[in-house]
C-alpha cells in the first residue's frame, strides 16, 4: 500500500450498527484499530461528526503525515464524487456528500466507496482472493453485500451500484426489504433474516433451545448455538437461510464464472457449515465448469473493510 516513512493512511469501515477505523502504516498492516457502535439515530451529520472524532484518535501529530483517507459505507455511492446515494440500514443519507465533508476537515484526499466493494477490493488484493483475476466477494452479516473484481478491476457499473447482490429476489412473495422490494436475499439469508426467522417460529408458540440462549434479544449466534446442540426450530431456520446462501451463490457463480467466491461477515463465525452448505449447492446448481469455482472464507475479517478503503485511496 505504501511505506511506513511515507505517511500512513486510516481506514474506515461504516456499518449498520458499527463503526471501525483503522490506521495503517505500511501494506496491509493495521498498528491500531477502533471500534464504536454506530449512533444511526443521530443521522447522516451526527455520524459524519462520530467518524470525524474516530479519525482524530488515529491522527498522532508530530509522527509521520496522515495521506489520504478511505471509508466504506453501506450502499450506493456516486464514486467519483464520494456523494453517498442511499444508505439501505441507515436512512437519511440520501445525496449526503460525506467525500467533501472529511476533505474540507482534514485537508486529504478522501475516497468514499461501498463497504463491500471495500472489502472485496482488500482480499482480492491482500487475502483469499489473492492471485485470481475474477473474483466475488460475499459479506453476510446484518445484512448481505457484495463485491465483484473482473480482469483485475472493480465492478461499479454505470451509476456504482453494481454488486449489490443482497438484493437479488430470490423468493418474490417473502418478506419486504429495507430496500423496499420483496424476498431480496438478505431478507432470507442475512444474520438479521435468521434472528427474524426464530422470534417469529417463536413467537407463534415453537418451543426452542434458542430463548434460553438468548435470554433477551435473539441474534444469528443464538440460533447457529441452539442448531450445533441439535434444536429443531434451529435447524429449520439455519437449514432455509443455508439453502437460500448457496442458491444465492450458484446464480453468481452461472453469471459471472468467477475464479473464486470468498465469504466474510458476522454469519460465517458459524463455521464449516456455511462453506458446506454452499459449496454443495454450487455443485448441484452449478452449471458445466462454473461448478469448480472455489468457496473460500475471507482472510482479514474485520480488518478487511479498513484495509480496502485505505487501498483504494492509492487506486484512486
Amino acid at each position: 500500500m505504501q511505506d511506513k516513512d511515507e505517511g500512513y493512511l486510516i481506514g474506515v469501515d461504516l456499518g449498520g450498527t458499527k463503526l471501525a477505523a483503522g490506521r495503517i502504516v505500511e501494506e496491509r498492516v493495521v498498528d491500531e484499530f477502533l471500534k464504536v457502535r454506530t449512533q444511526g439515530e443521530a443521522g447522516p451529520v451526527g455520524v459524519a461528526r462520530q467518524i470525524i472524532q474516530l479519525i482524530e484518535r488515529l491522527v498522532h501529530p508530530g509522527q509521520v503525515k496522515l495521506k489520504g483517507i478511505g471509508v466504506g459505507v453501506p450502499g450506493s455511492v456516486v464514486w467519483k464524487t464520494g456523494v453517498i446515494k442511499r444508505l439501505t440500514n441507515l436512512p437519511g443519507w440520501d445525496n449526503y456528500p460525506l467525500k467533501s465533508v472529511l476533505q474540507d476537515y482534514f485537508q486529504v484526499p478522501v475516497v468514499v466507496e461501498n463497504d463491500a466493494n471495500a472489502a472485496a477490493w482488500a482480499e482480492f488484493k491482500y487475502g483469499a482472493g489473492e492471485g485470481s483475476i475474477d473474483m466475488v466477494y460475499l459479506t453476510v452479516s446484518t445484512g448481505i453485500g457484495g463485491g465483484i473484481v473482473i480482469n483485475g478491476q472493480l465492478l461499479r457499473g454505470t451509476t456504482g451500484t453494481a454488486g449489490e447482490i443482497g438484493h437479488m429476489i430470490l423468493n418474490p412473495q417473502g418478506e419486504r426489504c429495507n430496500c423496499g422490494n420483496l424476498g431480496c436475499w438478505e431478507t432470507l439469508s442475512s444474520g438479521t433474516a435468521i434472528a427474524k426467522k426464530a422470534q417469529k417460529c417463536i413467537s407463534q408458540g415453537s418451543k426452542s433451545l434458542i430463548s434460553s440462549i438468548a435470554e433477551e434479544e435473539i441474534k444469528a449466534e443464538h440460533v447457529f448455538e441452539a442448531y450445533q446442540r441439535g434444536d429443531e426450530v434451529a435447524r429449520l431456520v439455519v437449514d432455509e437461510a443455508l439453502d437460500y446462501l448457496g442458491i444465492g451463490v450458484a446464480n453468481l457463480v452461472n453469471i459471472i464464472n468467477p475464479q473464486k467466491v470468498i465469504i466474510g461477515g458476522g454469519v460465517t463465525k458459524a463455521g464449516p457449515i456455511i462453506f458446506s452448505a454452499v459449496r454443495s449447492k454450487v455443485q448441484t446448481l452449478g452449471y458445466a465448469q462454473a461448478a469448480l469455482t472455489q468457496i473460500l472464507p475471507a482472510k482479514l475479517q474485520d480488518y478487511g473493510g479498513v484495509i480496502g478503503a485505505a487501498a483504494l485511496v492509492m487506486e484512486h
